[in-house]
């Protein structure tokens, strides 16, 4: 019928002290590798050790979030660190249940805190207080999920277009 492909990228903000413990890392790093030049060599191994640990840090610290709807199939991508990309999910939109706003009503009984309803749930949004950010509740393998997402203004409308009985914006 239509053939489109939306693709958003979201940007997972950083966590309070993140800037802070890279900055310990590497002085501590610096610090025990001097160490390990001026005073002994058994210094040396703690410090690349710490440079190791601040690479791996440094990946795993920084998450993006791609969120590819294409035809009937809505893809999440998460990319560590800006370099290594895993397929999270790919859903087909046919078996989604319900897309809402947090807030909604149809949605109510999903949620943590007064819903009935427990379901595994998957958090890819910014956590910025300015982008409101949306449940899907879906199933896949056989299993029914709860997604939250920050789906941009076309790729709700789209799904909207697509499923106006499953979509609730207001």
């Amino acid at each position: 019928m239509y053939n489109y492909r939306i693709v958003t990228q979201v940007t997972r903000k950083p966590k309070p002290m993140t800037g802070f413990l890279r900055t310990v890392m590497i002085v501590f790093a610096v610090i025990l590798l001097l160490m390990g030049i001026v005073l002994s060599q058994g210094f040396m191994l703690p410090g690349f050790l710490l440079v190791v640990l601040y690479y791996i840090y440094s990946i795993f610290s920084q998450k993006d979030y791609e969120y590819i709807l294409e035809d009937n199939h809505l893809t999440i991508d998460v990319i560590l660190g800006k370099r290594y990309r895993r397929s999270a999910h790919d859903l087909d939109m046919e078996a989604l249940e319900v897309l809402a706003p947090n807030w909604h009503d149809a949605v109510a009984k999903y949620r943590k805190d007064g819903g009935s309803v427990r379901l595994t749930k998957y958090d890819y949004t910014s956590y910025d207080e300015d982008t409101p950010f949306y449940t899907m509740i879906v199933t896949e393998n056989r299993e029914k999920i709860k997604i939250l997402l920050d789906l941009s203004d076309e790729m709700i409308k789209m799904i909207q277009r697509r499923y106006p009985d499953r979509v609730f914006l207001t």
